[in-house]
């Protein structure tokens, strides 16, 4: 009978240092069950699961006494030859990030392939046709067409789906999902984890996930691990541990749980707004044909916004609605096809980029992924004092005493000035990101997924650094975002868009207490909350 996972007295140390990530961790994951190693950034969860695949990092390695065990073999005694055999065979994993994953330089078809080729005696005629049965399963429409595909050419939601599937094609033991949902929508979270737990329960698959997402933990998972500075504090089943949590940290990430705030009385008058969106569409051109024009693929129909000083709008749909590019084509990174965007009483659609438009140096954006939006040549302080350079009152002196100042304003110490982006940890970088859209005092700042990829505490106090920094300098907000809970927590309207139009704006309250188009309706039922006790 199978026995599942069992982690016993998991160490991992670097010897020359004698520093311990992992120390005493104990767990198990019986057949068909799910349990979740949940913590900040840095608790060791993703340390303790690369520890069972043997993947550890050069300089770190498992106590004699570490003992992992999988259906009763004990895999910190197998040798590499073994492991060769049970990775991907016996334990699969699905990565955070499927197009860091998946081969970018092969077809979708070669990838599904390649496990059962060097893990099964399948000829290619029976692995083609377990492919495309695979691929029916995990929701794609059109199999055939994406056995020859590449992996660009899928939304984040699709490339997590043939992640999936070539992991789920070998029927493993074992399942490792870390961070599988968070860089996916509401709507595409709900269907991946419901694909994942139905797979798990088809063949008897143990699944250990790896997550900073309670809400998620707590409808999923059947037990849970809270992990701090690689210890086990806190066990058990997952809605008793989320619910009514018993250690001080349990406690602190649940609290960090973005939480709705009071309205604030922010008038709504057309005449006075500081951004005004008419009739706004944009498109891309498709792959010309032999004798025709390029086709228009439109992702933005016809928006209409309003957005007042001091105000946040947030703007929340699925995956591929449009919000991105809306908040990229307002700021001049885009250019719309028609459509007029007037900031502060002047026309600024068709005038160019940011950079040959007066009115823009009053904008701002917070990208998505601040590593790869801060540039990895260049030290903090340059990062901060660039957009200053434009400023020409402004002396070197000047600017680096302000970019000193916002340090101090996004509670960044200013030692960090000195270093490069990858020195950095996540939330600092985040800090980084916000003090540099801040520090030449924007009045309008599109803020793009702020917090999606941080854990809940780090998410948290980015949330509330966003509003103190907005009341204190006053500047209206476009929050783009997939994740309402944040979203319920800071904006004071809210607009839903679909396949690239509003289909519902209202204020916070009402749209999170009375929705009225069905679409939204939809969103709401599939987010994830933590239920109070």
């Amino acid at each position: 009978m199978a026995q599942g996972l069992i982690v016993e007295d998991l160490t991992v140390y670097a010897p020359r240092t004698n520093i311990t990530v992992v120390k005493d961790l104990s767990f198990s994951v019986l057949p068909g069950k799910m349990t979740a190693l949940v913590g900040e950034s840095g608790s060791g969860k993703t340390m303790a699961a690369r520890s069972i695949l043997g993947l550890l990092a050069p300089g770190l390695e498992a106590s004699p006494q570490s003992r992992i065990m999988l259906d009763g073999h004990d895999l910190t005694r197998a040798d590499q030859e073994t492991l060769h055999a049970i990775r991907g065979g016996k334990i699969g994993m699905i990565f955070q990030e499927p197009m860091v994953s998946l081969n970018p330089s092969m077809r979708i078809g070669t990838q599904l392939a390649e496990g059962m080729k060097l893990h099964t005696g399948l000829s290619d005629a029976e692995i083609r046709q377990a492919s495309l049965a695979m691929l029916k399963r995990v929701k794609i429409t059109d199999p055939d067409r994406c056995l020859n595909a590449w992996p660009h050419e899928f939304s984040g939601g699709m490339r997590q789906r043939v992640m999936i599937a070539s992991v789920m094609l070998l029927k493993p033991q074992l399942l490792i999902a870390d961070e599988p949902t968070t860089a996916l929508d509401t709507l595409v979270s709900r269907d991946v984890l419901d694909l994942m737990a139905d797979l798990a329960r088809e063949t008897g698959t143990s699944v250990l996930l790896i997550s900073h997402d309670l809400g998620m933990v707590s409808h999923y998972v059947d037990d849970v691990v809270v992990m701090k500075d690689g210890e086990a504090v806190e066990r058990g089943p997952s809605k008793a541990v989320l619910k009514t949590p018993a250690h001080p940290y349990t406690k602190k990430l649940v609290d960090a749980l973005p939480k709705r705030q009071p309205a604030r009385n922010v008038t709504q008058d057309t005449q006075d707004a500081i951004l005004s969106i008419r009739d706004l569409s944009i498109g891309y051109a498709g792959k010309a044909g032999l004798f025709g024009k390029a086709p228009v693929r439109r992702v933005v129909h016809e928006v209409g916004l309003d957005i007042e000083a001091g105000e946040t709008l947030a703007l929340v749909g699925a995956s591929g609605s449009g919000k991105t590019t809306l908040g990229r084509a307002i700021i001049g990174l885009e250019q719309p096809e028609t459509g007029s965007v007037r900031f502060d009483g002047q026309e600024i659609s068709g005038l160019g980029t940011a950079a040959s438009c007066a009115a823009r140096r009053d904008m701002q954006m917070i990208f998505q992924d601040p590593y790869s939006s801060l540039d990895p040549r260049q030290r903090v302080s340059v990062i901060l004092a660039e957009p200053l350079r434009r400023v020409s009152q402004m002396s070197r002196t000047e600017r680096n005493e302000r970019a000193r100042q916002v340090c101090g304003e996004v509670g960044l110490d200013p030692v960090l000035m000195d270093r490069f982006p990858h020195q950095l940890s996540g939330g600092q970088r985040q800090r980084v990101a916000i003090a540099r859209a801040i520090i030449a005092k924007p009045r309008f700042v599109v803020a793009d997924e702020p917090v999606s990829a941080l854990d809940m505490t780090v998410q948290k106090q980015i949330l509330l650094l966003i509003r103190r920094l907005q009341d204190q300098y006053g500047f209206a907000c476009l929050f783009v975002s997939h994740d309402l809970a944040a979203v319920e927590q800071v904006a004071d309207r809210v607009a839903v868009m679909e396949a690239g139009r509003i289909v519902e704006l209202s204020t916070r309250n009402d749209l999170f207490d009375h929705p009225k188009h069905p679409y939204t309706i939809r969103l709401l039922r599939a987010s994830m909350r933590l239920e109070a006790a």
